[in-house]
């Protein structure tokens, strides 16, 4: 039986206050100290004085303690360094927060008890920068030290769920189906590991509820089993199993599915010479048998306290991202691992999951000590994780091959990492780090400086096996603004203060995510409003073009993620397309419209036209669904309210591929527009683009170089 506790809180020798626990330390303190709003103007640089402080929490245990049962302190995760005693003594020390506590407490307990969680300071590393690199030693995510997306504010304490479990002989500590499918999918050999002391029964029934197997036995066949599909290729088919005892029961649920890393078509011709070992890396999953373009988000984990967040939020961003027809997101190393709903709601969405250990933008080291710590917590992730038919691929961390991480693969973080997907989870592929050889990251920006075109241009230049990530900045909706950002900031924005401070200049993209020149290279925004609406504008037209970009170099090119789908609290401007709390921006439908199995795609040669040029455009018919598809297109283009009829094109494609069709050529005449609108109609497969016109002329400034 399990039984919640009510707990309290306390910096050391200060006063006692209330704790929620699962929560967060210092949300709790800034509550009982009116810090206020953590998102208003700069009200985050309060928990700066806090940062070094030693805490307790504490709990009267209450709980009903039956005959021959032991009693068990259980957390599914406390953060990161913790000393837990009971009446005052300390039963045992940890560091780390992804590894699950279990302590039989039993023989400490005289029936009137106390149980105490002390949490330490934060694992800074002392002889670097404020910032990311002070996570270098330890396994805590980086992105809390200050991140493009986040500021800096180190939460910790009992981040997950917290109990007191009273337990016969007959618990079942644990118990996971494994299996292992035939080469034509007719069949799945069965085993469940179960680690319990009594005899148990296992049931497995399919979606339906009807039972295809009871028994004792850990071993059975399972003939024909329907098939775990991402979003887009089928149904995400789960079966739900259940093991009791005489006094347990431990339920979940199993997907049955085949996922491989492969090499992109054409990839072995690169490099042209010998030697061959730097050939482009394996980015193409392979589903069931079955080629698959993978396409998506980076998850950015939607709360800077953690234990804040819950199964209703996190199911509500993940229906979005399922709505929007995305099939994969990437959970990037800066931001740490999910709570459990995350990945569950991922296998009943067909969401598959691109799993990085906590490792990102550092030189993570080869001592003894982290490699240690390392292997308990990749250890805790991967068992924890690998129930769950979402998680794809396991990755060793973010941006780790490169001029400011300077790992390689013979780094024994990396190694190490390697080892234990093999040993403990072999059916998945692994791979060091994103990006790899052929894969890309960036850019972040509509106009690209040291390229000095647009990103519709610079995609169209591009032949990536993977664009892991990628994005386009914008501010999230007037409101939002408003509600973080004081009266007398708010227009027009200039750097310092709140608008700064959330993001919007200097941030860890030196290039400043707000991109007010290049919002005035095609609008001059008179207030808060226009400013969002070109903002927002900009990013909707520029993800469009290179998700649908990405779609049609298909196959070489097989994965597209952008930077990113979520932010962990309210930016003033992001790469983010849901703003903080679960808002979507305009770019969020964007990216929904292009992400249809099946569309009609304009390769548009750039973003700016003028009057006098001729303005071309390829018409493509674009499919990944596992269906062929037909339809009739009307193409027309759209200038001040005059509507110039093209033509009509007969389009087809064949499963999964896509087809070009006629170029659009005309020359553009002189209006007092602003906005080029290119239209394709075709009911459900119809697209729009509204492209800047007439813009006057613009020189772009310095590229400066993204370090973060």
């Amino acid at each position: 039986m399990k039984y919640e506790q009510t707990w309290q809180l306390r910096a050391a020798d200060g006063e006692w206050f209330p704790a929620r626990v699962p929560g967060n330390i210092q949300y709790d303190y800034a509550v009982a100290h009116g810090f206020g709003d953590f998102c208003y103007g700069e009200n985050h640089r309060k928990f700066d004085e806090i940062e070094g402080f030693e805490w307790e929490y504490r709990c009267s245990l209450q709980y009903t303690q039956n005959p021959g049962e032991r009693v068990f302190f259980v957390s599914r995760g406390i953060d990161y360094f913790f000393d837990i005693a009971v009446n005052g003594q300390v039963i045992y020390r940890h560091e780390g927060m992804f590894t699950i506590t279990e302590l039989d407490i039993t023989d400490y307990l005289t029936g009137s008890d106390t149980l105490s969680v002390f949490v330490h300071p934060h694992p800074i590393r002392p002889d670097v920068r404020v910032g990311r690199e002070q996570a270098s030693a330890s396994c805590k995510p980086a992105i809390a030290y200050k991140w493009s997306s986040h500021p800096r504010l180190l939460p910790s304490g009992i981040w997950d769920e917290t109990y007191i479990e009273t337990r016969t002989a007959a618990h079942i500590r644990s118990a996971e189906v494994r299996y292992t499918l035939n080469a034509d999918f007719t069949r799945a050999d069965i085993h469940v590991d179960i680690d319990c002391d009594a005899d148990c029964t296992l049931t497995l029934c399919d979606a339906e509820g009807q039972v295809v197997y009871c028994g004792g036995s850990p071993d059975f066949m399972l003939e024909n089993p329907h098939l775990w599909w991402c979003n887009g290729q089928g149904e995400p088919y789960l079966y739900r199993w259940s093991v009791k005892s005489a006094s347990d029961e431990k339920t979940g649920t199993v997907g049955f599915r085949r996922v491989e890393l492969v090499m992109n078509e054409g990839a072995w011709k690169k490099p042209a010479g010998f030697p061959k070992s730097r050939s482009d890396s394996p980015a193409a999953f392979r589903l069931n048998g079955r080629y698959i373009f993978a396409k998506g988000s980076n998850w950015v984990l939607p709360e800077i306290f953690p234990g804040n967040l819950d199964g209703e939020m996190i199911s509500r961003y993940l229906t979005l991202a399922h709505d929007a027809h995305m099939n994969i997101l990437r959970c990037q190393g800066a931001s740490g691992i999910n709570k459990d709903i995350f990945y569950a709601e991922c296998d009943r969405l067909g969401i598959m999951v691109f799993m990085e250990f906590p490792l990102a933008c550092n030189n993570y080291p080869d001592d003894p000590h982290y490699l240690r710590i390392l292997e308990q917590e990749a250890t805790a992730i991967i068992l924890r994780l690998r129930p769950h038919v979402s998680v794809s691929l396991w990755c060793g961390g973010n941006e780790l091959f490169n001029s400011w991480s300077g790992m390689t693969e013979q780094s024994l973080p990396l190694r190490l990492l390697d080892k234990l997907c093999y040993e403990l989870s072999p059916e998945r592929p692994f791979i060091m780090t994103s990006p790899l050889n052929g894969m890309v990251h960036g850019g972040y920006m509509l106009w690209d400086f040291k390229e000095n075109c647009d990103c519709f241009t610079l995609f169209q230049k591009s032949r990536a096996t993977a664009y892991s990530e990628f994005g386009i900045s914008a501010t999230p909706n007037a409101d939002l603004l408003r509600a973080i950002i004081p009266e007398d900031e708010l227009f027009p924005p200039k750097p310092g203060g709140s608008w700064e401070a959330h993001g919007a200049f200097n941030a860890w993209h030196p290039e400043s995510w707000l991109q007010l020149d290049v919002i005035e290279r095609y609008r001059k925004p008179k207030n808060l409003e226009e400013l969002v609406e070109a903002s927002q504008w900009l990013q909707s037209e520029g993800l469009k073009a290179i998700f649908e970009e990405a779609r049609r170099q298909w196959p070489y090119c097989a994965m597209a993620m952008s930077w990113c789908l979520t932010e962990p609290w309210t930016n003033a401007a992001n790469n983010s397309i849901i703003a903080y709390p679960c808002v979507p921006k305009a770019a969020y439908y964007a990216v929904a419209e292009s992400l249809r199995g099946v569309l009609f795609s304009a390769r548009i040669p750039r973003f700016e036209w003028k009057a006098g040029e001729i303005f071309r455009a390829e018409i493509w018919m674009l499919n990944d669904t596992q269906e062929s598809a037909k339809a009739d297109v009307e193409v027309e283009l759209e200038l001040d309210g005059v509507v110039y009829e093209q033509f009509t094109w007969h389009g087809k494609t064949k499963a999964a591929a896509n087809t070009v069709g006629p170029s659009v050529n005309m020359k553009l005449p002189t209006t007092g527009a602003d906005t080029l609108i290119l239209r394709l109609k075709a009911g459900e497969y119809s697209s729009e683009y509204r492209l800047a016109y007439s813009a006057p002329y613009y020189k772009p400034a310095p590229k400066i170089m993204n370090i973060g």
